[in-house]
């Protein structure tokens, strides 16, 4: 099996309360982020926000079973989990980077719309491909975790 799209952000001083502990609301933030750098990793001839792919989200769950910190490093795999006519499923695993266990796990459904009318649209067939490679074993880092090679 080909390891998940990666993408790999720090926590600011500014995510937490006055314990250092990331809010909840902020784990929302995180996984938009995460599907941003999906997307772009996903399609990478052309830019996935030029209007042509336009989703909006339409649910979304969090489940948190520890907290993440002031300065840690989050891992956040991406995966599309299911796929519908017009949706599509995103499941994403929040991890403190090098460790094994999840900290959060988020599902989020988007709803791929028309770019004119703002109704949705079913997913075109290279669409559904591209977000069904999901950029698998592609790593987006912007946390510092990987050393950079001189």
């Amino acid at each position: 099996m080909t390891a998940p799209f990666r993408y790999y952000t720090r926590v600011r001083y500014q995510d937490c309360d006055a314990q250092h502990v990331v809010f909840n609301a902020r784990y929302g933030d995180y996984v938009d982020l995460a599907v941003t750098e999906f997307l772009r990793a996903s399609f990478p001839e052309r830019d996935p926000f030029d209007g042509s792919l336009e989703i909006q989200v339409v649910r979304q769950l969090i489940e948190w079973k520890a907290p993440a910190r002031f300065n840690d490093v989050l891992e956040i795999s991406v995966r599309v989990a299911r796929f519908g006519t017009t949706s599509f499923t995103v499941a994403f695993d929040l991890r403190i980077a090098g460790t094994p266990d999840p900290i959060v796990t988020a599902e989020l459904i988007y709803v791929v719309v028309d770019g004119q009318t703002w109704q949705k649209r079913p997913m075109t067939p290279n669409e559904r491909e591209r977000l069904e490679a999901g950029a698998n074993g592609k790593i987006t880092d912007h946390g510092g975790y990987y050393p950079i090679q001189t």
